[in-house]
């Protein structure tokens, strides 16, 4: 048997009804509260609290307030008037009966429609969603066209200046091959006009001279033949490549301008994330190229986000950090994304992995901390651990004391906690 609650207290304006009820020790939430237009009803079991109004009132507008031990409601009424009394009196049972099956019959038709219209709306949302990612993707890869089509046409541009270039000097070296042969065929004539001139009988003594057979002479012997069979036209010369052989860089510049120690780093860590790319990621198969950059992942999670797709957007993330686990923005974008989801546990993970990454302090990631230690105390205050809530927001308030929102917040979970330990 259910045990009713009668003790409460009351009171009214012309506009609205302020009703305290005591709890009697027992925790109470939203879910144990059922509210229509006539007909109010607590059930914390074993205790039960149930009135059939005196007048109509707007149910959603009205609120309800837990805290210290008591439920404060704020009642709305529909027409001005005061009431005689915050119950129905004279009411018999087949009326209370009767209210009673109306009210809990509204509520679920309410909430069905509720349902239907959430429904509706999701799926709206998710064709936004599904229609803003086509477009993006679709304008992604006609830049990406463009651009292909420039680099294709910058590319051709430059072979045809180059096939222009050695025609020109192709040219150049036929007409400087023919100069040259044509330079040494007048030598070949002015040293055979030479030898001809020798030859010649210029008076008598010579002649004479000449009639006299030399030794070894049969006959006219003719110094012009020996003399041409003497002069030749030298072989070509024979064409060569002349190999150079350089020290192997990865980078260009001398080895005396580098930094041995930052290139070693950085040649490491892409090679790391080679090899993360290069590993059995299922997600990665079908994926572009630029797609599996963890920079263009953050930035199509937080696209999502704006867009208030979480889910996507936790997607985006996790590949993201799966390629490269050490930016904290990932962690930190993440951990947002599991507050709008309520998947609170996540988001204390995440933004403790944040900070963790954020270190040493310095000016530059100041902003970065402040949210990590702010959507931490959310998290913790969700899950009623205020204490531990607390502690991050003052974290925060120690890095940023100018920051009013995070000082408002950090004075209403000091009131909560004063608030439980009163009640208690």
């Amino acid at each position: 048997m259910p045990v009713w609650l009668r003790e409460h207290s009351w009171r009214q304006t012309l506009t609205a009804v302020y009703l305290s009820l005591p709890l009697r020790g027992a925790r109470a939430t939203p879910a144990n509260i059922f509210c229509t237009e006539q007909y109010l009803k607590v059930s914390i079991p074993p205790f039960l609290f149930e009135a059939i109004l005196y007048a109509p009132i707007d149910d959603t507008s009205s609120t309800a307030k837990i805290g210290n031990g008591n439920i404060f409601f704020t009642l709305y009424k529909k027409e001005p008037a005061m009431w005689d009394s915050l119950t129905l009196a004279n009411a018999d049972k087949e009326k209370l009966q009767h209210l009673r099956e109306n009210a809990v019959l509204k509520a679920h038709e309410k909430a069905k429609e509720e349902t239907e219209a959430k429904k509706i709306t999701k799926q709206e949302h998710k064709n936004y969603a599904l229609e803003a990612t086509m477009k993006l993707e679709e304008a992604e890869r006609k830049r990406i066209e463009d651009l292909k089509e420039k680099e294709r046409q910058k590319v051709t541009k430059e072979l045809e200046l180059w096939k222009n270039q050695q025609k020109v000097a192709d040219k150049y070296k036929n007409m400087q091959k023919k100069r040259e042969l044509h330079q040494e065929i007048e030598q070949l004539k002015e040293r055979k006009n030479e030898n001809m001139d020798k030859t010649r009988i210029p008076n008598e003594g010579t002649c004479k001279a000449r009639l006299k057979p030399t030794k070894g002479c049969h006959g006219s012997c003719s110094m012009f033949s020996e003399n041409l069979k003497q002069e030749q036209l030298p072989a070509p010369r024979s064409a060569a490549t002349i190999k150079v052989n350089f020290t192997p860089r990865v980078f260009p510049t001398a080895l005396r301008e580098s930094r041995v120690a930052e290139e070693e780093e950085w040649l490491h860590k892409q090679a790391e994330a080679r090899r993360t790319i290069n590993s059995d990621l299922s997600e990665l198969e079908d994926l572009k190229e630029e797609e599996k950059n963890p920079d263009w992942l953050k930035d199509k999670g937080n696209k999502m986000f704006a867009m208030g797709n979480y889910l996507a957007a936790v997607n985006a993330y996790n590949l993201a950090v799966r390629l490269n686990n050490k930016l904290p923005l990932l962690y930190l974008n993440r951990a947002a994304c599991h507050l709008k989801l309520r998947n609170l546990h996540k988001a204390i993970e995440d933004s403790s992995k944040a900070l963790e990454l954020l270190t040493p302090p310095v000016p530059d990631n100041e902003n970065a901390r402040v949210k990590a230690y702010v959507r931490r105390g959310t998290a913790f205050c969700q899950l009623e651990l205020y204490t531990e809530g607390l502690q991050d927001y003052e974290a925060a308030l120690k890095i940023d004391p100018k920051n009013k929102n995070i000082e408002k917040d950090a004075e209403k979970i000091r009131h909560l906690i004063q608030g439980t330990l009163q009640g208690s």
